[in-house]
């Protein structure tokens, strides 16, 4: 059968919940509007929801050029950037960027749910985050996704491991941007370079998972049993570490829907 594509998620902001989207626009750093915004402790070291797992319960619409946010036990947040702003120095995963604030009220928001000092800090499209030049072209870029614009995952490699597991977990646990059904499992190993409608893209490097695969994202809490990571350390661990899924870097912009074909270029 045809690979085809059946899920789109963006992520407004890093190790926050997505949207679930009927198409995307693709641009050099991934899908737009996905990882612009990240938010950062008072050091500017980005916050991760492995280590802050109630962070996927924050939940975030676009209004127009801003987004409006939402939180067990908060009032709704609008947040936009403070374009007039010189910025900050921020950190993702070693590289130092610059980062937009949102201002004061969204500063007390995050602080008061996350209960340390934080704040959120938008990339603006001045800022130039190159990806890894082991897996890149000269002047890849990446939003603050982490380490790749994009990432693939086949539904039949999620139906394998579920198969082993005593209870199902959602694809939402891997986080991926796209998903494509009619393959085999894990197909997307062998993959070099595809195209998702008329879009396409290089499928550069394998995802290493951790601790994150183990947080529910309907609760905002660890996994007692350490699933499913326990269990794909049994039949997924390489040299590298417990993989599931591809990174993608774009080769051209467009718009990607539910329902595209999926071609195998190389």
């Amino acid at each position: 059968m045809q690979p085809m594509l059946v899920h789109i998620n963006i992520f407004p902001v890093k190790s926050c919940s997505p949207l679930t989207v009927a198409h995307a626009d693709v641009e050099r750093r991934g899908l737009r509007g996905d990882r612009r915004w990240m938010i950062v402790d008072a050091g500017g070291k980005f916050v991760s929801a492995r280590k802050q797992p109630r962070m996927l319960l924050i939940r975030a619409e676009f209004a127009g050029d801003s987004l409006v946010l939402d939180a067990p036990g908060m009032p709704r947040l609008h947040l936009r950037a403070a374009a007039d702003s010189a910025g900050s120095r921020v950190t993702v995963w070693g590289d130092e960027v610059v980062g937009w604030p949102a201002g004061a009220g969204a500063d007390a928001w995050i602080t008061g749910y996350l209960g340390f000092s934080a704040c959120f800090v938008f990339m603006p499209e001045e800022c130039v985050r190159p990806v890894d030049p082991a897996y890149a072209r000269p002047g890849d870029e990446v939003s603050f996704a982490d380490g790749f614009p994009l990432l693939l995952i086949s539904q039949a490699a999620l139906d394998q491991l579920n198969v082993r597991l005593a209870a199902p977990v959602p694809m939402l646990r891997f986080r991926p941007s796209v998903v494509v059904a009619n393959t085999t499992a894990h197909a997307e190993d062998g993959w070099r370079a595809i195209r998702i409608g008329e879009v396409a893209f290089d499928v550069v490097k394998p995802c290493v998972r951790c601790v994150l695969t183990t947080v529910d994202p309907a609760t905002g809490t660890f996994d007692p049993t350490g699933e499913p990571l326990r269990t794909l350390v049994s039949y997924r661990r390489g040299a590298k570490g417990v993989t599931f899924g591809q990174n993608l870097i774009p080769r051209g912009r467009g718009t990607i829907r539910i329902g595209d074909a999926i071609s195998i270029i190389e």
